[in-house]
């Protein structure tokens, strides 16, 4: 009863600022970017399997069986399509996705590349073949092929605070909200990020890299949510979360270990934890009653703060990244 009536009221609540708050209807509504790679439908054209109907285990078998100087010619010829397949060999999509970014992110190991929209890209720090952890940093908004300055910093810290033995993949994969509109209230762009965060876990594995432990940011905690009872992962950690769509840790339907983090001076904070008429994300993770293990987070600053090198809350992500904390 408790909970219901703090739900009714939070719910009012959210409907109030929703009202008399004019970002709400900004007009930066997004829309999200899914289905095939770029290129997809040259790809048929060619006579080649129809990507949509494979899985990751089944396109990593197919690229397996080609020689390298097929695969190479792939590379050449359809670029967009090797570049943003899960399943296929990190090398030849880093050699593909080279040449499609045109030098937009020179030096980088691209792991995909999408030009749709705003941009997608992810990005990766260390050897995925030869790492024995990886993490992967799922952000939340703002962040697009043009803006991922905020990301990278977050993934560089995590990496060097591991000593460069995780690799760290950098992963703005899904068309995130603009600013904190209605699409940030909303769990649409969150629900398409979710697929493509499913399958590209789903590649991860099918290559044989180590399994994951995701660092879900603001939005991409919620992301992470309804991703949960797909995506192969050792460790779930959301931050600075207006909620992950589920009332505590069990509704999210998986085996990883879930953690929680936020800091005192985070203004998500003042964001009503609820869902209610398709608005807010639900229980805070934070709170005790959701069951996510707490990670103190009392040296981090603001909603953005979470990897400043040298704090406390940096070390913990690196523990829980190398499985040092249990």
């Amino acid at each position: 009863m408790r909970r219901f009536t703090r739900t009714l009221v939070a719910a009012a609540l959210t409907a109030a600022v929703v009202a008399g708050t004019a970002g709400w209807a900004s007009g930066n509504s997004q829309q999200a970017v899914t289905g095939a790679p770029v290129g997809t439908a040259a790809w048929r054209a060619d006579g080649l399997p129809d990507l949509e109907k494979l899985t990751a285990d089944q396109v990593r078998d197919f690229f397996g069986a080609l020689s390298p100087a097929r695969q190479a010619e792939l590379v050449r010829s359809h670029p967009g399509v090797v570049g943003n397949l899960d399943g296929v060999p990190p090398a030849l999509r880093y050699a593909a996705n080279s040449r499609t970014a045109g030098g937009r992110f020179a030096g980088q190991q691209i792991l995909a590349y999408d030009p749709r929209g705003r941009g997608q890209a992810v990005l990766v720090y260390g050897d995925l073949a030869k790492a024995a952890h990886v993490a992967v940093i799922v952000p939340g908004s703002d962040v697009d092929a043009g803006n991922l300055a905020p990301l990278t910093r977050k993934a560089t810290a995590l990496r060097e605070a591991t000593g460069g033995r995780t690799a760290v993949v950098a992963w703005a994969g899904y068309t995130t909200p603009v600013g904190v509109g209605l699409d940030a209230a909303t769990g649409d762009l969150a629900e398409a990020g979710a697929e493509r965060l499913a399958r590209f876990t789903d590649g991860l594995r099918a290559v044989g890299a180590a399994e994951p432990s995701l660092f879900c940011h603001s939005y991409g905690s919620v992301v992470c949510g309804l991703a949960a009872h797909e995506i192969k992962a050792k460790d779930l950690v959301v931050l600075g979360s207006p909620g992950m769509r589920a009332d505590d840790v069990n509704e999210l339907g998986t085996a990883a270990r879930v953690w929680a983090a936020k800091d005192p001076t985070d203004w998500i904070d003042r964001v009503p934890h609820v869902e209610f008429a398709g608005l807010g994300h639900g229980t805070d993770p934070v709170d005790p009653e959701f069951g996510a293990r707490r990670i103190a987070a009392d040296d981090a600053r603001g909603h953005d703060g979470y990897f400043a090198p040298g704090t406390r809350t940096l070390r913990t992500f690196a523990a829980i990244a190398e499985g040092d904390v249990r």
